[in-house]
Order: structure tokens, then C-alpha cells, then sequence
């Protein structure tokens, strides 16, 4: 195959860039005969920093509807996907050269009777760092662990384990080469799970001031899935009748939502974009998620970087299309910046070189 040819602003400098893909790469070297395959304002491939693919509202799908998954996701421009969590084993996607690149954390790992059917590890606490480990070895440098759920005990939320507890299992993560992350929507989990050196935070609407700077400190990185806690209202309809206390509490996560996540923002916490895609919601809505952000009161230009370039540098890919550089990037007809919805029509995409959308 020849070379392509992309001219055009370059994200995140916004310089001219005149860029040629050569067997997979980026390169700036002239190439003979390559006319311009497209022209317009380039970004490193966005990412998606909290999706479950192969996951619906009963657990594991099968391989045709991952695949259909991720290719939703493609097509709305996430070239790079950390998979927050899944119960099917995706690794088969590593071989899809048309299939974005994927980072599992491997199973979700939560307590007994404690989280949504079908979907996890459901273990006690002390089998915790076992299946820690495990998932640690399954998946792609991520674990993840379900912070806290509905008690129906309680009649709350409340912590999935002991403090102890997370401290053994986020210790058995790092032994083995693994970052910890944690969904937690409350408030009781928290302290433990970042004193005890967690890596990243889902959702994080428990959060309080203290511990926003605790985490703007050690560079714990927080991945607020807007669009997942506007749903906090219907959450807390449903369960109102029989758990008239969680539901209180979720309305009032929600209601403060805005406040700690500019916080965050404020203090320095590293932001991510993540559309929790899989389950409940819809997959190839990164677009909504980076607006929604933006909609809180992030600067357009902070809120795209969530979801491209220092997303990227994070995880541990490259955070701009220097020479040599992995050729993933989407090209959009005019600057994201100044109108972030023309994230919904991507006039290419580009993932490993080859043109794919």
C-alpha cells in the first residue's frame, strides 16, 4: 500500500502539519506520489478511559457483539479504549488490526451478593487479593474493583471491603505490575482506598475537598463519567420505595456532582474522559462525555486532552504524532476546540495506518 498524505492543524500545538503514514507510522518525510488523502484539523486518537466491551445488561456477551461494540466505539473516533471492567475475554481483539487498541483490567472484583448479577468476581475479603492477582495477570496493567454498592443491610450505599482489605489487594496489584481503579459513587470507601496508594478513582461523587487535594498530591487520577451520574436521579427513583435512604444519598451525589468535579479540576486532580460505555449505556458516545465535561465548566481544550493526548500519555501511548509515532488519529473539518461537537462527525479515521472510517 502507499503512502497516505493528511494535511492540516495538528493537536494538541495546532501548527500546520504536512503528515504521511508509512507502514503503520507517522513520518514527515516527503513521499513520492502521495496525494492528500484528507485535509482538516488532526488529533491523536481519542480515548475512551472507562468502557466495558462485552458487556450487556446480563453480563458477558459473545464475540459477535463485542466486536460490533467496539467498532461502535471506533466509529466514534476511540482509538484507545481502557475496558473498565468485563466478565467475556476480549484478548482475541489485541489481533484485530481494524479493532481499536484495548487495555482490560480484566474482571470486575466485588463482595458477595454485592454488585450487579453476572458481572464480577464476587468474593469475601479475604479471597481478595487473590483474584487480585489473578485478574492482574489477565488483563492488560489494569485491576479493577468495585469501591461500594447498595447494602441491602444498611439500606445504603456502603464499602465493599474493609479497609484492610483494599490495602492488601491494591499491594498484591502493584507486586504484579498492575494500576488499581475503583468505581465508587459514596463517600466511606474512599480515605482507605487512597491511603493505601490507589491509582485511579470511577466516578468519584463522594469526594470531599480533603481528599480531592489527597489526590491532587500523589496524581491520582480521577475518571468522572459524567454522563453515567446523570442517571443518579433514575437510580435513586428506583430504589426510593424500598431504600428511601440511598435514595436521598444518590440524589444528593448528584446535586453536588458539578461542584466536586470542578473541584478536582481546580486542584490539579488529572481528569479523564470515560463514557461508560457497555451495560446500561450506549457505546461510541465518547463525543457526549467530552462535552459533558466541558458543560461542567472545563475549558474545551482541557476537555479534549482528556480524551486525546494526555489520556494517551497516561496510559502509556503516545501522546502526540511525532515522527515514528503509531499513525491513530481522527481528522475533523474544523478545530474540535472551538466547537467540541463536531466530535460527533470524524471526516477520518485513521488506526494503524489504515484509513477505517
Amino acid at each position: 500500500m502507499g503512502a497516505l498524505r493528511f494535511t492540516g492543524p495538528l493537536l494538541p500545538s495546532g501548527e500546520p502539519a504536512d503528515l504521511c503514514v508509512v507502514d503503520g507510522r507517522v513520518t514527515y518525510e516527503r513521499q513520492a506520489g502521495a496525494a492528500v488523502t484528507a485535509s482538516g484539523w488532526i488529533v491523536p486518537g481519542l480515548v475512551d478511559a472507562h468502557c466495558h466491551i462485552g458487556l450487556d445488561d446480563h453480563g458477558a456477551v459473545d464475540d459477535a457483539e463485542s466486536e460490533r461494540q467496539a467498532i461502535l466505539d471506533r466509529d466514534g473516533g476511540a482509538l484507545l479504549i481502557r475496558d473498565a471492567g468485563s466478565a467475556a475475554d476480549t484478548a482475541w481483539i489485541h489481533d484485530r488490526a481494524d479493532l481499536p487498541r484495548l487495555i482490560r483490567a480484566g474482571r470486575h472484583i466485588a463482595r458477595t451478593r454485592r454488585y450487579i448479577r453476572n458481572y464480577a468476581h464476587e468474593v469475601e475479603p479475604d479471597e481478595l487479593p487473590a483474584y487480585v492477582a489473578q485478574e492482574a495477570a489477565r488483563g492488560d496493567g489494569w485491576v479493577k474493583l468495585v469501591g461500594d454498592w447498595i447494602s441491602r443491610d444498611a439500606g445504603d450505599l456502603a464499602p465493599s471491603f474493609p479497609d484492610e482489605a483494599f490495602a492488601a489487594a491494591i499491594a498484591a496489584a502493584h507486586e504484579h505490575g498492575a494500576r488499581v481503579t475503583a468505581h465508587c459513587f459514596g463517600e466511606a470507601e474512599l480515605p482507605g482506598l487512597l491511603t493505601a496508594g490507589i491509582d485511579c478513582i470511577e466516578h468519584g461523587t463522594g469526594l470531599s475537598e480533603e481528599l480531592i487535594d489527597l489526590m491532587a498530591d500523589r496524581q491520582v487520577a480521577l475518571v468522572p463519567t459524567v454522563m453515567q451520574i446523570a442517571k443518579f436521579p433514575e437510580y435513586a427513583a428506583a430504589g426510593a420505595e424500598k431504600f428511601p435512604e440511598y435514595a436521598a444519598h444518590m440524589a444528593d451525589l448528584y446535586a453536588r456532582q458539578p461542584a466536586t468535579i470542578m473541584a478536582a479540576y481546580e486542584a490539579g486532580v488529572p481528569l479523564y474522559a470515560g463514557s461508560d460505555g457497555g451495560g446500561i449505556s450506549r457505546h461510541g458516545n465518547l463525543a457526549g462525555e467530552v462535552m459533558a465535561m466541558a458543560d461542567l465548566g472545563m475549558p474545551a481544550d482541557y476537555a479534549l486532552g482528556a480524551a486525546s493526548w494526555r489520556a494517551r500519555e497516561w496510559l502509556g501511548w503516545n501522546a502526540t504524532l511525532a515522527e515514528g509515532a503509531p499513525a491513530d488519529f481522527v481528522v475533523f473539518e474544523s478545530d474540535p476546540r472551538a466547537d467540541l461537537s463536531v466530535l460527533r462527525q470524524p471526516a477520518r479515521i485513521v488506526l494503524r495506518g489504515n484509513v477505517v472510517a
